[in-house]
């Protein structure tokens, strides 16, 4: 037996705040030229907000108007927060994208795009949820998810603030299959919702409001998240099999957080986006960056792959890595990793063999093949990049002097399963 843990962070989480800020501008250009090449860093702390990067784009962005309106969506809205959307600084040091990165991407044919840099870029799936995500990362996503969920609607834990972070640990056994749940941390930021007055002194008042907060989370957001959130009955069962130890607001108190109680950095939380600490990572982020940086398009061409094998039945869990030379079109390498778990007597070097013949894999490629040109990365700025279903939705920009544009995009198709019938007609599954 052996115990795994990942954590998640919600949407006010400070470095969340900046990859929303990124991602945001990124879709702003987007929506009005879809050939924007953008690499976008945001750092956000006490009552200040600092965007740079590198832009080329024929389309304009307001923006003081992106910035403010991403933060006043999270809930930055009150000047007792230390950051507010209305009030805070807004710097910006963005700058033209450098020539001698840019011949090596854009070309005369579009299909012989290069890549935006080199690295390698990892995509994992397993079998052990329904969304083929693993299940201690899933359940910290749930458990953040119905947290801000419960402080939009403002009906119960009204002393909610934006800023929280959650860790899920997941007991397994010497298979590897879930067995039970060991530990939930649950840390969030709260309004000094007891007085000083009220209680009789300060640290009576901060004892009652941790109790308050402590059985919330185990009699309001834990039982939500499980009905809302866990639809797979086996995972259920682990909740109720299991003893699990609660850690709620360890420190005591958490009334100072966001960008006020911690500087925000676009891409800071690499690992909460993908996968929790399983499978691997390129160590590349993905927010602010345009889908010409295969930081970002390979990682989702990956998860595709990988998550597509695993519904077809290839294995029960696989890990994929592409890796990139910059200014190239083709990856350097593909590599394939199934922990043993392959079916059919597959090896996973003829597995590996196989994806450049199911799947596109140049830039351009990659584009195309997930249709990556579009405004569709607010979305993924929150609660993980992976594991979320494919949707569309139609979204609406502003920009000054134009009529609004209202645009229908299909979010998170790295997610679709429409590669399986492909794939197991070609490994005769």
């Amino acid at each position: 037996m052996y115990l795994f843990t990942s954590e998640s962070v919600s949407e006010g989480h400070p470095d969340k705040v900046a990859d929303q800020i990124s991602d945001a501008i990124l879709d702003q250009l987007l929506a009005y030229d879809r050939n924007s090449k953008v690499a976008c860093e945001t750092l956000v702390t006490t009552g200040q907000v600092v965007v740079a990067g590198e832009i080329r784009s024929n389309a304009w962005c307001d923006l003081q108007d992106t910035i403010r309106q991403t933060i006043d969506r999270i809930g930055y809205n009150r000047s007792e927060l230390e950051f507010d959307a209305k009030s805070c600084g807004i710097f910006s040091s963005i700058h033209d994208q450098s020539g001698d990165i840019n011949r090596g991407v854009e070309r005369e044919n579009p299909e012989d795009q290069g890549a935006g840099d080199q690295g390698m870029m990892f995509g994992y799936a397993t079998n052990e949820t329904d969304n083929f995500m693993p299940l201690p990362l899933s359940l910290a996503q749930d458990i953040m998810i119905t947290l801000a969920r419960i402080r939009r609607e403002g009906q119960v834990m009204t002393y909610l603030r934006p800023d929280a972070k959650s860790q899920v640990t997941v007991a397994y056994d010497d298979q590897h299959r879930a067995i039970g749940i060991d530990t939930i941390v649950v840390s969030t930021q709260h309004d000094e919702f007891i007085t000083e007055e009220q209680a009789g002194s300060k640290t009576l008042a901060e004892q009652q409001m941790l109790e308050q907060i402590k059985s919330d989370v185990e009699n309001i957001l834990i039982p939500r998240t499980i009905e809302e959130r866990v639809k797979t009955l086996a995972v259920r069962e682990l909740f109720k099999k299991s003893k699990i130890k609660f850690f709620v607001n360890p420190t005591g108190k958490f009334v100072i957080g966001g960008p006020a109680g911690d500087t925000g950095l676009t891409g800071r939380k690499i690992i909460a986006d993908t996968y929790g600490g399983r499978g691997a990572h390129g160590g590349g982020a993905f927010s602010g960056k345009d889908p010409s940086k295969v930081d970002r398009s390979a990682a989702y061409a990956a998860r595709y792959i990988a998550k597509n094998m695993v519904a077809a039945g290839v294995s029960d869990e696989m890990l994929v890595q592409l890796s990139y030379a910059i200014g190239e079109a083709n990856p350097v390498s593909i590599y394939v990793n199934t922990y043993g778990t392959a079916k059919a007597g597959l090896t996973d070097e003829e597995i590996a063999r196989r994806i450049p013949e199911l799947f596109r894999l140049s830039p351009y490629g990659i584009e195309q093949m997930l249709n990556l040109r579009q405004p569709i990365y607010a979305e993924t700025a929150s609660y993980g990049h992976m594991g979320h279903n494919y949707r569309k939705k139609v979204k609406t920009f502003h920009a000054k002097g134009e009529p609004d544009k209202q645009i229908e995009v299909e979010l998170f198709t790295w997610e679709k399963l429409d590669k399986v019938s492909l794939i197991r007609e070609t490994f005769k599954l």
